[in-house]
């Protein structure tokens, strides 16, 4: 079986960017080891957002940070579990990730993930040659990698214009599934239904999907369903804005964007109802955007029945 160093090795001439995703991937180790033995209460904290904090998250946070600061290629780093950007010094790769998203499910045993998107600051495409993540979009992603803590520890990583899997045996992550291909088909995870109560489209929305008979899949948490959807190879995962959100719930930068490009890279598709979730612009940290992700098919199906 091959490794996923291995797998770096062959696919990616960037031996400093190799070395970024091996870095990541020793903090999806480290948390993957600490998750089934660490305790799942409340840290009794907010994060930058007002939301509560479980213990989990800030060790998650603290994990992929002393991580990344061995890697001198790697020179800003922004959390969701934190205020602002870090500068960690002159490399110049970037990293955004989502220590522990969906950590509300942790209490309950369901599955959590880590959400990673990385940036070769050298190739940004707009004028601004400032070290930050303004400015930027999800077009300029170089790889996104989600990982997901389940009954097994997964890295799910777009590279090279592909897709692929991989599951952590030893320790050692090897290739599990190659190239993977969203289609389309009869599933759907609806976030946010509470918006069917003020929102008649979203209503009318999901009103179809269950008279079309399709299958419902949804955790409560976006990295567990969209990585169903990648996996299953069919599939829509919708978060549409509310009067408590009207920008949506999701943050562009941490969740939406590096979503967006493991979806188109495997032949999905990601929305805001408007334009391709890859073409927004990033204006502040903790931007916030609606979201609808999988299938073509489906994604414009949202656009349709919600604009």
């Amino acid at each position: 079986m091959q490794t996923l160093q291995s797998f770096l090795q062959e696919k990616v001439q960037d031996e400093q960017l190799q070395s970024v995703l091996v870095t990541l991937s020793e903090s999806v180790k480290a948390i993957s080891e600490r998750i089934s033995t660490a305790e799942t209460c409340k840290a009794g904290t907010n994060n930058e957002y007002g939301e509560e904090q479980m213990a989990l998250d800030i060790l998650a946070d603290k994990l992929i940070q002393e991580e990344c600061e061995k890697n001198e290629q790697i020179g800003l780093i922004a959390s969701e579990e934190q205020p602002d950007e870090i500068w960690l010094g002159d490399g110049d790769f970037a990293v955004s990730y989502d220590p522990l998203d969906g950590s509300s499910l942790i209490d309950v045993n369901l599955a959590v993930g880590t959400i990673f998107g990385v940036y070769d600051l050298k190739l940004r495409s707009d004028a601004n040659q400032d070290k930050s993540f303004v400015g930027l979009k999800g077009d300029d992603l170089e790889v996104s990698m989600i990982a997901v803590y389940g009954p097994r520890t997964t890295i799910v990583l777009a590279i090279d214009g592909e897709v692929n899997e991989f599951t952590l045996g030893e320790d050692e992550f090897y290739l599990s599934k190659s190239e993977l291909k969203v289609g389309e088909g009869k599933m759907f995870s609806p976030g946010n239904l509470r918006a069917c109560s003020e929102n008649l489209k979203y209503l009318d929305l999901v009103t179809f999907w269950i008279r079309s008979e399709y299958t419902l899949r949804y955790s409560g948490g976006m990295v567990p369903d969209v990585n169903q959807i990648l996996l299953k190879g069919k599939g829509i995962f919708s978060y549409p804005p509310y009067s408590k959100y009207p920008d949506g719930k999701l943050r562009l930068i941490f969740e939406c964007a590096p979503m967006a490009f493991l979806m188109e890279k495997a032949g999905g598709a990601a929305s805001d109802g408007y334009k391709r979730i890859l073409e927004k612009t990033y204006e502040k940290i903790d931007q916030r955007t609606p979201i609808y992700i999988g299938s073509k098919e489906e994604v414009d199906r949202c656009s349709k029945y919600l604009i």
